[in-house]
């Protein structure tokens, strides 16, 4: 049996000019800048979007927030630094941060970061670096500005800001079928709120609202999922009348297609 969740969003295009990371990665794009990424990586990074698009941050929020991971830890939720740093910002229990359990959950990292970030006043204005540094309090001020371009990407492409297929991931087929009610739960928790029905032939849809901030929330969704290809186990993810498709076809990237989801749609097929 083939399930499907269907995301109702705006329309999706991979324009990337190389190709995608091999034998697993994930790749973005943007005004001839590109941004490779482990899978784990990838993962953290479209966490750290997600949880930006929940919060009604601007992209300006999760540009700080990526770059800020990358100099710390390589958006790898690591689980050893400097005395007590911990996790994706290293951030420490010794300095009000949480627990070293808390501080390396990804999602309360992530969090509490965000919650630091937005105390500060005018930081959209701010340097990158000058906004990172006054919620790390680092020793290496100046470092999170060799991230800035970079991040300012990922932010822009993850947050549906760029329009759509920008990114892509090389994946292996599933080895087990996905489950839909997975699907929906991993989404919920990352993105919230969402509108969530399930069919008669189990397809999951999840609507969004028809204006920009709908369609860039559906981008968002849609890429979350090809990040998360390992835990969810899509076998295609289809929006906007192109396909994307585990296994070796993943090489390819966004590929036109009839028959598939239009440009209100992002469907996730589990085998």
């Amino acid at each position: 049996m083939v399930l499907a969740v269907v995301v109702g969003v705006g329309v999706a295009t991979w324009r990337g000019s190389g190709p995608l990371p091999d034998p697993e990665g994930c790749a973005a794009e943007l005004d001839g800048l590109r941004v490779e990424l482990s899978p784990e990586q990838a993962r953290n990074a479209t966490l750290i979007a997600a949880v930006g698009v929940r919060r009604g941050l601007p992209a300006r929020a999760v540009s700080i927030a990526l770059a800020t991971a990358y100099q710390e830890s390589k958006i790898v939720n690591i689980d050893y630094g400097d005395r007590d740093s911990l996790g994706l910002f290293q951030q420490r229990p010794s300095q009000g941060w949480g627990t070293a359990e808390q501080v390396q959950d990804e999602y309360y990292a992530i969090n509490a970061f965000y919650d630091a970030l937005e105390k500060i006043d005018g930081y959209q204005r701010m340097r990158i670096t000058e906004a990172a540094q006054r919620v790390q309090r680092s020793g290496f001020p100046e470092a999170y500005q060799d991230h800035a371009a970079d991040a300012r990407a990922l932010a822009s492409v993850l947050t549906g800001y760029s329009g759509g297929g920008r990114f892509s991931c090389v994946v292996r087929e599933p080895e087990s079928p996905g489950r839909a009610a997975r699907v929906v739960r991993t989404l919920e928790q990352a993105f919230g709120g969402l509108d969530t029905a399930v069919g008669p032939r189990r397809d999951v849809t999840v609507r969004v609202s028809g204006d920009e901030a709908g369609a860039r929330r559906g981008w968002a969704v849609a890429q979350f999922v090809l990040a998360h290809a390992g835990d969810l186990a899509p076998v295609e993810v289809e929006h906007g009348g192109r396909r994307w498709r585990s296994g070796d076809d993943s090489e390819a990237g966004w590929v036109d297609a009839d028959g598939v989801a239009g440009p209100r749609s992002v469907v996730v097929r589990l085998g």
